[in-house]
C-alpha cells in the first residue's frame, strides 16, 4: 500500500505480524496485523533495532588475529579493538581458515553452535543456513535439544514415548474452555512469554483463551515464587512455593491422594506401568521417608493444610497439571515434569477432555493450538556428515575438556576438539550460564566467526565477524506450525552499512569451497520462497487444504490455513491403550522406567523423586547467599534481542537491568526502590537496579535474562558486569546425567547496595575499530581523505 509518499510493507517478527511503514528507505512505523487482539508492545522496538549504533558496519576482524594468526591471542577476545576489512578480504579470510582446520584437525573440530531464535523467516533462519553450508561442507559438530526444554526433552520418551507434549502437543484451549475444572499452574501461565513466538502469528490470543476459560468458571492455583506469573483477572489462589521445590510439592499431593483413597487405582494399573516400585516410593517403604503433606510443607514451605486441601479439590473436579519450561531449567529439571505426569495418573485423568497435564502454556504465542496438518516450510540442510554433537548447554564443558567423557541419556560419549567456532543467528554470551566460565572457554577455540547485525556480546568476543542484514532488509517467509496463516515477508528497506544476508555470504564462501551450486540448487533468495511455498502448497492440498498460488500469496501478505481445534493429549491413548499404544518399552505410561534404571545415574533415578538441588533455600549456602536468583525470561524484549530498543530501556534503572525482591528482604539491606546494588556470589557479580515488590516472595531475587554482557574490564575474567545479565551468576552444570540440560534456575546470591561511582553503559556502542597501523579507523579515514 502507498499514501502520499509512504508505504505498507508486510512483514513478521518473533513479535508477530505486522506492516512496516516506510518512507525513502527509513521505516517510520510499525503497525500490528489489525487481526491480533494483544499485540506484542515489542514492536515498538523494531525501528531502534534497525539503525541502532551498536550496528556492525563492515567485515570487522579482531586486530590481535589479524596480525599474529589464529590462536596466538585468544586470550584477548573481548577486550582486542578490530580493523575492518573489505568482503573479500574477510571471505578469503573465512575461507582458508575453514580449509586449515579441516585439513589438520577434521570436521568435527568445526563447531557449527548457532543456537538462537534469529529470525521469524522460515528461509533465511540463520542457524539453519549455517547448519546447509557446513554440511555441505563436509560437516561438523552440532548441538541436540535446546535451552528452553532441554531435560524435558530428554525424559519425556521414557515416560510418554515422545518429547511432544513439552513441544507444542498439548490439549487445545477450547477443550480447557469447555471442560476444565480446576488449573494447577506449576510456574504459572506467564503471559508475556506468549507474546513470542519463533516462526511469528498473527493473532496473539493466550489473553483472550485464558480470560474466556476463567468465565466458563475455571478455578485456577498458582504454584510459584512470582505472583505475577498468573494474571490477575484469573484470580488464581497463589501458593508461594520455594524455588527448586515443585517435585516435592507434587509428591506431598499424590501421597495425600493415596492416603486418602482418591486416586485412581485402575487407571494407575491398566495405562501405566511401574505403579507398584513408585507408590513404594511414595509411601516410604523404600527410604523410610513417607512423602507425606508434613513432609513436602517442610521442603516447599507451603503449609501442609493448604496442601491437603488442594489434593482433595484436585479430585473432585476435573482437574489440568501445567507446568511450564522455567521449572525443568534447574538442577535435576527432569524431575518436576516426570512428576507432574505421575501426579495427573494418580488423580486418572489423562486423555480425559480438560484433565490430565500439560507444559509450556503461555510460554510461547502458539501454545494451546493444534499444529497444522503438514510441515511448515523448512529449509533442508542435509546429513551432516560427521554425526558430532553435543547436548546443547555443555559448550563450555566442550570447550574446556577436549576428549573428556561425558554421559547423556544412556550414551557414554566424549567432547570432540573444538579449532574453529562458526556461529550465526545466536548469542551465547545471553543464552549461556556462568559468563565467567564461558569467557574461559571461549578462549580455547583458535578462530570464532560471526555473523551478527550488531555488536553484541558475542560479536566482541569474536576474530572475525561479518555483518549481517536484520529481517527488515531481506525477504523471507514466515510460519510457525501452530499458526493459521503463512505470511509474505517483504524486503522493507535496503541493507545498511555493508550487510549481507546469511544466504548470500555462505553462497560466496560455498563458491571459494567448491560447493556453489550444490549450496544454492541454482536458486536466489526469491528463488528458494518459491520453491519452500510451493512444497508447503503441495503437502497441504495432500491433507485437502488449497493454498493460494505464490504470486497471490506474495500480493496479498498472507495465506490462511482453516483452524481446527478439539485435542485432546493422550484421547487416543485413554481410548484404545493396546491399539494406539504408546512409544515406550511398555507402551504405557512409564511411572517406573526400567531403561533409566539400567543407566544407573544417581542424579536421575528411574521413577519421579525429590532429589535436592546443589543450591536452593534449605541448602548450607543459603548462610551464605540467602537469596534465590530466579532468572526468568523478561517482558521488555526476547531473551537478549532488542535490548536496545526503546522499550527495554525505559525499563532500566539508571541504565541497568531492574530486579524485584520483597520489601522485607530489602529493608534487612537497607535496599530501597530504585537503587543500584551490586548481585553477587561465587562465580561473578553483576549491578541492577532494585524495585520492591510484594508478588515476590521473600528469600528470591527476581533479575530477569537477557540484558547484554557488559563487563567493566572486556575479556578479563571474574570482571563486574555493570549492565545486569544474570548469567554472570547463573551454574554451568547439566541437570541431570540423563538430560544434560541448563541449571540456570538453582542459583544463591546476596545483594548490597552499590556505593562508588555507577560505571558507564557502554555495549550499545560499537567496540574499538583500527586501523592496520593501530590508529583509530576515523583518523585513518580523515588522513586518507582527498
Amino acid at each position: 500500500m502507498v499514501t502520499g509518499g509512504r508505504r505498507r510493507v508486510p512483514h513478521s517478527s518473533h513479535w508477530g505480524a505486522f506492516a512496516a511503514e516506510v518512507t525513502a528507505d527509513r521505516l517510520v512505523a510499525v503497525h500490528p496485523h489489525p487481526d491480533d487482539p494483544e499485540p506484542a508492545e515489542l514492536l515498538a522496538s523494531i525501528p531502534d533495532a534497525l539503525d541502532s549504533p551498536a550496528r556492525v558496519a563492515a567485515p570487522s576482524v579482531r586486530r590481535g588475529w589479524l596480525e599474529h594468526g589464529p590462536g596466538a591471542t585468544s586470550d584477548r577476545r573481548g577486550a582486542d579493538p578490530f580493523v575492518e576489512v573489505s568482503w573479500d578480504e574477510a571471505l578469503d579470510l573465512v575461507a582458508a581458515e575453514l580449509t586449515r582446520v579441516r585439513a589438520e584437525h577434521g570436521n568435527a573440530a568445526i563447531f557449527g553452535g548457532s543456537y538462537g531464535w534469529s529470525s521469524a523467516g522460515r528461509f533465511h533462519h540463520a542457524k539453519t543456513q549455517l547448519g546447509r553450508f557446513l554440511n555441505g561442507f563436509g560437516g561438523c559438530t552440532g548441538q541436540v535439544h535446546n535451552y528452553s526444554y532441554a531435560a524435558a526433552s530428554a525424559i519425556l520418551p521414557h515416560v510418554v514415548g515422545t518429547a511432544g507434549p513439552t513441544a507444542g502437543e498439548v490439549t487445545s484451549w477450547d477443550v480447557l474452555e469447555e471442560h476444565t475444572g480446576l488449573w494447577v499452574m506449576f510456574g504459572g501461565t506467564p503471559v508475556k512469554n506468549a507474546q513470542v513466538e519463533a516462526g511469528g502469528v498473527v493473532r496473539h490470543d493466550a489473553v483472550e483463551r485464558l480470560r474466556a476459560i476463567h468465565a466458563a468458571g475455571t478455578e485456577f492455583v498458582l504454584v510459584s515464587p512470582l505472583r505475577d506469573d498468573a494474571p490477575d483477572f484469573l484470580d488464581a489462589q497463589w501458593l508461594a512455593v520455594r524455588p527448586n521445590t515443585d517435585t516435592a510439592l507434587m509428591l506431598g499431593l499424590a501421597h495425600t491422594l493415596v492416603v486418602e483413597g482418591r486416586h485412581d487405582e485402575e487407571f494407575l494399573t491398566r495405562y501405566c506401568t511401574g505403579w507398584d516400585r513408585f507408590r513404594a516410593y511414595l509411601l516410604g517403604e523404600t527410604d523410610g521417608r513417607a512423602k507425606s503433606a508434613d513432609w513436602a510443607a517442610r521442603i516447599a514451605d507451603v503449609p501442609a493444610p493448604d496442601i491437603v486441601a488442594l489434593a482433595r479439590r484436585m479430585a473432585a473436579h476435573r482437574t489440568l497439571i501445567s507446568a511450564t519450561w522455567s521449572l525443568q531449567r534447574a538442577d535435576h529439571g527432569e524431575q518436576p515434569f516426570w512428576m507432574a505426569i505421575a501426579l495427573a495418573a494418580v488423580l486418572g485423568q489423562i486423555g480425559l477432555p480438560g484433565g490430565g497435564f500439560g507444559f509450556a502454556y503461555g510460554d510461547a504465542a502458539s501454545i494451546g493450538h493444534r499444529r497444522y496438518p503438514f510441515p511448515a516450510p523448512a529449509l533442508p540442510t542435509g546429513p551432516n556428515p560427521t554425526d558430532s554433537w553435543i547436548p546443547v548447554a555443555r559448550i563450555v564443558d566442550m570447550l574446556l575438556n577436549p576428549g573428556g567423557g561425558y554421559d547423556f541419556d544412556g550414551e557414554r560419549r566424549r567432547y570432540p576438539d573444538i579449532r574453529l567456532v562458526y556461529w550465526a543467528g545466536g548469542n551465547p554470551f545471553h543464552h549461556h550460564q556462568d559468563l565467567n566460565r564461558l569467557v574461559e572457554g571461549w578462549r580455547r577455540p583458535e578462530t570464532v566467526i560471526v555473523h551478527e547485525p550488531w555488536w553484541t556480546p558475542t560479536a566482541r568476543y569474536a576474530d572475525i565477524v561479518l555483518p549481517a542484514t536484520t529481517t527488515l532488509e531481506r525477504n523471507d517467509l514466515g510460519a510457525s506450525s501452530r499458526d493459521r496463516f503463512l505470511l509474505a515477508m517483504h524486503q522493507v528497506v535496503p541493507p545498511r552499512g555493508q550487510a549481507r544476508n546469511d544466504h548470500d555470504i555462505f553462497v560466496d564462501l560455498a563458491g571459494r569451497l567448491g560447493f556453489r551450486e550444490t549450496f544454492t540448487e541454482g536458486r536466489d533468495e526469491l528463488g528458494w520462497i518459491r520453491h519452500l511455498y510451493a512444497r508447503t502448497r503441495t503437502a497441504a492440498a495432500g491433507q485437502g487444504i488449497t493454498l493460494p498460488d505464490f504470486d497471490t500469496f506474495w500480493r496479498d501478505g498472507q495465506a490462511e490455513i482453516p483452524a481446527s481445534g478439539g485435542r485432546v493429549l493422550l484421547g487416543d491413548f485413554r481410548a484404545d491403550p493396546v491399539g494406539r499404544p504408546l512409544r515406550t518399552p511398555s507402551g504405557r505410561i512409564e511411572l517406573w522406567s526400567q531403561t533409566i534404571a539400567d543407566f544407573g545415574y544417581d542424579d536421575c533415578p528411574p521413577h519421579p523423586a525429590w532429589l535436592e538441588p546443589r543450591e536452593w533455600l534449605g541448602a548450607d549456602l543459603a548462610t551464605r547467599y540467602p537469596l534465590h536468583l530466579v532468572s526468568n525470561q523478561p517482558r521488555t524484549r526476547l531473551h537478549g534481542q532488542l535490548d536496545m530498543g526503546r522499550v527495554s530501556r525505559a525499563s532500566k534503572i539508571e541504565g541497568r537491568e531492574p530486579c524485584r525482591m520483597h520489601p522485607a528482604d530489602a529493608a534487612e539491606r537497607g535496599i530501597g526502590d530504585g537503587d543500584v546494588v551490586r548481585v553477587h556470589n561465587d562465580r561473578g557479580a553483576c549491578l541492577a537496579g532494585v524495585r520492591l515488590d510484594p508478588a515476590v516472595r521473600r528469600g528470591v531475587l527476581q533479575l530477569s535474562t537477557g540484558a547484554w554482557y557488559d563487563p567493566l574490564r572486556p575479556g578479563v575474567l571474574g570482571a563486574l558486569d555493570v549492565h545486569g545479565n544474570a548469567n554472570t551468576l547463573t551454574a554451568d552444570h547439566g541437570t541431570s546425567r540423563l538430560g544434560q540440560g541448563p541449571s540456570a534456575h538453582s542459583a544463591l546470591v546476596e545483594v548490597e547496595v552499590f556505593t562508588g561511582p555507577l560505571p558507564p553503559i557502554t555495549v550499545f556502542e560499537p567496540p574499538p575499530l583500527v586501523g592496520r597501523s593501530g590508529r583509530p579507523a576515523n583518523h585513518d579515514q580523515e588522513e586518507s581523505a582527498p
